[in-house]
């Protein structure tokens, strides 16, 4: 199997992961794996390549400021998979690859003869990762299934906003992202399972079931207990203080003191101490029983302070605490700074430098690296045909000037 000599010596360094498909599940998976080392090869086709190129919020021209991130670190091919030379060059990537990462409505892979029973007689050790609204089977299983449907009908969506309007969703493509994280999660359990039996296998992520997986006792509240889990706004039911609460300059700050100990140190910063043996409160219970009117309270005194003033006051106090940030607050956070979590990189399409976050999680002997922004679409044709494929040059000219790449 070729390989490239890897500059990132990431705990997953030495991988290669052949990326089909498009928009967020499935690439975040792969801009995680490349965080971590893995070599991404991303299929792209030749007109307009993978849509996020002109997602979100973008430049005059229209690209992306989002690309940089989700396509960061990886490789750009465009191949035209309606055609039969282009399905056979991406057959031979999979005869090279580790991992085959896709999102592809279920069955239009085998329809094209690079599903994995098509794929593994020639790499046994093939892992084939899926990501798909629904799975890979059941009566939906070729249904068009987005994030915002995982997290309709994994149950999120109907706990998300306040009880008396119609729910909401969080604000970011969290189904999207649930469901690449766990591909992530099922791809490197894959890959250390292929160490002991040395044969890969298929890794199946629906989002819907990504999205139920976080559901915590849903289920269970209702099936044992008749209860059914709905809105709450900002706060934890039957846990308090536990909630957001208003400064004197309009500033939101988000503070948790459920435990007793801690509602000690709440009541001591308010100088109010009188109210941690108010029979009201001296207990969770209590607490929790008598939440609204603990907030009440809790606001009234926060919304006397600055929130630099109110910061201060809960740091002294040993306060767990958190200001409701926006883009700029987290740009200026020294906690933020401390651990470098901003990362500006130039990018060659936007030709300025691209802020996004490091690699997380943070590993102290093999960490991951950023080593490029998203590419142009097939900036690395010619190059992955040659050192992946072994094409030679006239093969390569003849797969151009058929359009069957780009």
């Amino acid at each position: 199997m070729l390989r490239w000599v890897a500059d990132v010596a990431g705990p997953l360094t030495g991988i290669r992961i052949l990326e089909l498909g498009s928009f967020i599940a499935g690439p975040f998976a792969g801009q995680l794996l490349g965080d971590y080392g893995a070599e991404i090869i991303k299929v792209e086709p030749p007109s307009l390549g993978d849509p996020m190129r002109k997602w979100g919020h973008c430049d005059a021209e229209g690209h992306s400021y989002w690309w940089p991130a989700i396509a960061r670190n990886k490789k750009s091919i465009a191949v035209d998979l309606r055609r039969p030379e282009g399905r056979s060059v991406v057959r031979q990537l999979a005869t090279c690859s580790d991992v085959v990462l896709e999102n592809f409505t279920p069955g239009r892979l085998a329809e094209w003869q690079l599903g994995y029973d098509d794929l593994v007689d020639d790499n046994p050790g093939l892992i084939m990762t899926h990501v798909s609204g629904f799975g890979q089977t059941g009566p939906r299983a070729t249904d068009p299934g987005f994030g915002s449907i995982g997290e309709a009908m994994g149950g999120i969506r109907h706990t998300t906003g306040w009880p008396d309007r119609q729910s909401t969703r969080a604000g970011i493509s969290l189904g999207d992202a649930i469901a690449s994280l766990f591909a992530v999660t099922g791809t490197l359990a894959a890959l250390n399972e292929r160490q002991q039996s040395g044969i890969g296998q298929q890794v199946d992520v629906a989002i819907y079931e990504a999205v139920f997986a976080l559901m915590e006792s849903t289920v269970a509240d209702y099936d044992l207990g008749g209860h059914i889990r709905g809105r709450t706004g900002s706060v934890l039911p039957g846990v308090a203080p536990s909630n957001v609460y208003p400064t004197l300059d309009g500033a939101d700050v988000l503070i948790a003191g459920n435990a007793d100990a801690i509602f000690r140190r709440i009541c001591t910063a308010m100088n109010r101490a009188d109210l941690a043996d108010d029979p009201r409160y001296a207990t969770h219970e209590n607490r929790g029983a008598n939440q609204s009117e603990l907030d009440d309270t809790i606001s009234a005194w926060t919304a006397t302070q600055g929130v630099e003033e109110l910061e201060d006051l809960l740091e002294e106090h040993g306060i767990p605490y958190g200001r409701i940030f926006t883009a700029p607050d987290m740009i200026a956070d020294p906690q933020f700074a401390a651990r470098e979590l901003i990362q500006r990189y130039e990018d060659g399409i936007l030709g300025q430098q691209v802020p996004m976050a490091a690699p997380v999680p943070r590993f102290s002997r093999t960490p991951g690296e950023i080593q490029s922004t998203g590419p142009a679409l097939g900036q690395h044709t010619n190059e992955i045909l040659k050192t992946v494929c072994g094409y030679d040059h006239e093969r390569i000219q003849g797969l151009r000037r058929d359009g069957v790449v780009a």
